[in-house]
This record gives C-alpha cells, structure tokens and sequence, in this order.
C-alpha cells in the first residue's frame, strides 16, 4: 500500500515539474539593441520584466555611433528583436531603410506629439530628450585665468589650447548631435570653418557621450562638450564645473524605442508589450530618474543642479535631415578630425 502511494506520489510530483516547464519555457527571450548608459540597464530591465513578466531581455550595448552602425550591417539578416533607448534621429535612418515595424503602443497618444513618429503607424515611439552643454571646470580655469566661455564660438579662444574633449559623431550620439546642430544652426560652410578653429582646441575626441563631462569634473581637462544630466549629474556630485548653455542654442536628440522586423512572430509580439510599457506614465517616471525631459507631458522631472533655461534653449532642430546627412557628416568630420580621437577599445 505504501509502495502504491509512493509511486502515486512520484508520479504527481512528475505531472506537476511537467507542468512548470513549460510555464517557465513560455517567456520569450528579447534581444535588444541599446544606448542607453550602464547605469539603467537594471532598473529598465527590473522594470520591463515586472510590467511585461512573459519576457526576458538580453541587453546588448555600446554607444550610438556603435549601436546603428552594426544594425545597419545586419538589415539583410536582423539579430536584434527591438532598439530601444537609441537616438531618434538613428530610429528614423532605420525606418528609412524600412527596418522597423509600425506599432501605435497603446498610450502613446497621451504623449508629446513630437516624440512620436509621423509615420502611421509610427515606426519608432521617443522616450526623453537630451540636449549638449559645456561642463567649464571652474578650478581649472582659475590655475590659468582662463575666462568662462558664453558660447560654441568662445571655445576657439586660444586659452582652451589641448583643455577642451568632445565625444566623436561617429560613434557618440551627444557627439553627433552636437555637431548636427551647428551645421544646421550656423550654415554648412561657417559650421566646418568653427570645427577647423574648435579642433585646435580638441585634446581628444571621446567614443562615450558621457567621458568629456566626466573629465572635466576630474579635472583631466578644462572643458567638455558633453550633455546635460552627465553634467548635473557630476556637479550634484561635488565636481567644480558649471554647466553653461551656449548661447547660440543647445542641440538635442531623443531616445527612441523600436521593433525590428523580420524577427519570428513570437518575438515580434512580445515586443509590442514592450512598446505599450516604453510609452506608459510609469515607463516615462522612470526615464525621469534620468532624464529632465520625458514623453510623457505630466512627468515632472526636477533633477538637482539642472541648467535654467534648457528646454527654452533647444534649437530648431529636424531629425529626418540628420538621418538623412549622417553618413555624409561623418564621413567629412572623421576626414578632418578622426586623428585626434581615442583609441578605440
């Protein structure tokens, strides 16, 4: 008798692990492209995973320049299932090429128009907006008197001589931005005559949008062309700089978030639960941890030391003319300055 309800028990316990198999086996695994900083992997894949608990995500991550650059190179045969957290402006190259599938995530019409694509059904959803500022160290320049800068022209002064660090365009969003802007904003040809001047400057052109402010809170250089929350973020820390807004204007990019397609169904579906958790009120509460400025209009973001005046300070800018001239600049800019850049690791 015994034996008989031991076998029974076996057997139940059998049925029961061939049960939780296949509820553990049906999460489906997403492999996502990305930009986002090391810092907010975990939280966003925490976060992604309690909203949509049927996934797991496998982040796979490098800078911007990086990031489109390998997508470009696999159109013809996708590895990634979703972007997300990538400039809009290399969103909007990817849905050119016809890379990416229409989704409208549900919510996102409570979201600020111009973070959504135009396309219907849009092809790429914005999650928050980052702009480029001067991180001036103030205890470095005081060694030398150098004056604080007030503008993008300022920094050809000659006292910024080997002081100033910049991220590369071609492989840094904020770099490429940057540079986007002031083409756009000063005319192409006054644009490359003010790089040629700021390149005398340049000590070095970084591969992270984050090092020149980083560097210049250490005091490695005097001045880092960087963006916005990397400088608030190391001023809140205690470093000496100010966080000036050119006066010319701020160039500015989006993260955007995106399907690929050409990926198996199953994967594609899961995706757009992704996309309805990438344009909700709670997704966009967290890109303001990170972020000043979000999709979502009633997430008010208010991180310490922000620079006054940023978003009345983001210029005219048009994301489907820097996805269109990006293979151009770049291939112009690295011609003229790719020699100072860092070493690639």
């Amino acid at each position: 008798m015994w034996m008989r309800n031991l076998v029974r028990a076996g057997v139940g316990a059998l049925a029961a692990l061939a049960l939780a198999v296949p509820a553990l086996a049906q999460k489906t695994k997403l492999t996502i492209y990305t930009a986002l900083e090391n810092d907010q992997l975990k939280p966003f894949k925490d976060a992604i995973e309690k909203a949509v608990p049927s996934v797991e995500i496998a982040w796979v991550r490098d800078s911007t320049g990086v990031v489109t650059a390998r997508f470009l190179a696999e159109k013809s045969n996708p590895q990634a299932d979703m972007v997300v957290g990538l400039a809009a402006s290399s969103m909007a190259a990817f849905a050119q090429q016809g890379l990416l599938v229409g989704y409208m995530p549900k919510g996102a019409e409570a979201l600020r128009p111009s973070f959504v694509d135009a396309a219907k059904p849009p092809t790429w959803t914005g999650m928050d907006a980052y702009l480029s500022v001067i991180c001036f160290n103030t205890a470095e320049a005081g060694k030398t008197k150098a004056p604080k800068p007030a503008s993008w022209k300022d920094l050809t002064n000659a006292a910024y001589k080997d002081q100033i660090v910049m991220p590369n365009p071609a492989s840094s969003g904020t770099g490429y931005l940057t540079v986007a802007a002031w083409i756009q904003t000063m005319g192409e040809d006054a644009a490359w005559k003010f790089m040629d001047a700021l390149h005398q400057n340049v000590a070095v052109y970084t591969h992270s949008g984050s090092a020149p402010c980083v560097q210049a809170a250490k005091g490695e250089r005097m001045i880092g062309i960087g963006f916005d929350m990397r400088g608030a973020k190391e001023k809140t820390a205690g470093a000496p700089i100010d966080l000036i807004l050119a006066k010319e204007g701020a160039g500015w990019e989006m993260e955007a978030s995106g399907i690929v397609k050409g990926r198996p169904k199953a994967n594609e579906d899961a995706a757009k639960l992704v996309m309805d958790w990438i344009a909700s009120k709670a997704a966009n509460e967290l890109y303001g941890k990170f972020y000043a400025i979000t999709a979502h209009p009633d997430v008010k973001a208010a991180p310490p030391n922000y620079p006054e005046g940023a978003v009345a300070s983001m210029v005219k800018n048009d994301l489907g003319w820097m996805a269109s001239n990006r293979d151009r600049i770049l291939a112009e800019w690295t011609k003229r300055y790719d020699a100072k850049s860092a070493p690639k690791k």
